[in-house]
């Protein structure tokens, strides 16, 4: 699975979790989402975000 980090501040943007408290669904890719969406925690904008792979399995864990 492929997760965005925030350059800035170190913000994930997973797509299993969304970012509900903008209004932005589980499953949403971060492709996806609106162009002048910015990160929820320090306004950064989607060019600051960096691309990186993570084992499924990690966020399964109980």
């Amino acid at each position: 699975m492929i997760i965005h980090i925030c350059e800035l501040c170190g913000y994930e943007y997973n797509p299993k979790e969304g970012d509900p408290d903008y209004g932005i669904e589980k499953g949403i890719d971060f492709e996806d989402l609106p162009d002048d969406w910015e990160c929820p925690l320090c306004g950064a904008l989607k060019e600051d975000f960096v691309a990186e792979e993570v084992d499924d399995d990690e966020d399964d864990s109980v």
